[in-house]
């Protein structure tokens, strides 16, 4: 029975919740469901979910003495937790049924291949931040912004849906349940917005303990946050000024994305300076 309960277990569940909801929320859709219903079941499943994840997650942490960042099975974790935390405050605020099934698709793909990779679970940080609270902080805060950014991508998908279902005039189906072109513009800017705000806060941070131990810098590392960072940035300002709207603005924040995914690769391969832990299958 105590198996039922390890780390691994438990983020599982959360991932086959999100899976259920993702299906559940389409063959709602494929029924044609009343919106409010169909939001209702999906928010229960994924509450779930994100519940059983954080258990997990929680249970990873208290070994690794620390926020589990250990590797890349917990940062996509943990990315995929955070997206999943900003849809309820977002999904709440605009009441948008559909993000919660796109959501619920990113967290399940971004869950269940993160543990179908062992290899990327095969090691783990053991005291990854040195008993340092900034650290900390600034790594969650940095991978957290990645889950804002996921969601971003999401409702960028949508205003792309949006936009081709406007023009060729297909108001039916599954476009039917999407947001207003407003309203996904809206979103996208308060997203973007949060997503670069977090990442600031967390370089500075960041930059607070570095000035006083120049040689704990990983400069690729640095490097490649600091390009993330100056990239959404640049989107934001060119939002913020009306240069980069609509269909324009959601394919560079897509395509964005997409190589701030890429980025996680050499951020993690780049830790020194920790306690590697060899884990056993379970």
């Amino acid at each position: 029975m105590a198996s039922l309960f390890t780390d691994r277990a438990l983020l599982w569940l959360g991932a086959l919740l999100y899976l259920a909801g993702f299906l559940a929320g389409l063959i709602g859709l494929t029924r044609r469901q009343s919106p409010t219903g169909l939001r209702t079941m999906l928010n229960i499943l994924l509450i779930g979910g994100w519940g059983f994840q954080w258990l997990g997650l929680y249970q990873r942490g208290l070994v690794g003495r620390g926020c589990p960042l250990g590797n890349t099975f917990e940062i996509v974790q943990f990315v995929a937790w955070s997206a999943m935390l900003v849809y309820f405050f977002v999904g709440s605020t605009f009441r948008v049924s559909l993000l919660g099934l796109f959501t619920a698709g990113y967290a399940a793909t971004l869950a269940l291949v993160s543990l179908l990779i062992p290899q990327w679970d095969l090691v783990r940080g053991q005291k990854l931040f040195g008993n340092n609270p900034w650290i900390e902080a600034h790594a969650a805060l940095a991978v957290f912004s990645y889950g804002v950014f996921g969601l971003l991508t999401l409702t960028s998908l949508m205003q792309l849906l949006q936009n081709w279902s406007l023009k060729n005039k297909r108001l039916n189906g599954l476009f039917w349940f999407l947001p207003s072109i407003v309203q996904l513009e809206q979103i996208n800017y308060r997203l973007v917005l949060l997503g670069v705000t977090l990442l600031s806060i967390s370089l500075s941070v960041g930059a607070s303990w570095w000035v006083r131990n120049i040689e704990s810098v990983h400069l690729p590392k640095l490097m490649v946050t600091v390009g993330v960072w100056l990239a959404y940035l640049i989107v934001l300002l060119l939002r913020w000024r009306g240069r980069l709207v609509s269909v324009r603005f959601a394919w560079v924040c897509l395509i964005l994305f997409g190589l701030a995914l890429l980025s996680l690769g050499p951020v993690n391969a780049n830790r020194h300076g920790y306690q590697p832990v060899i884990l056993t299958p379970r």
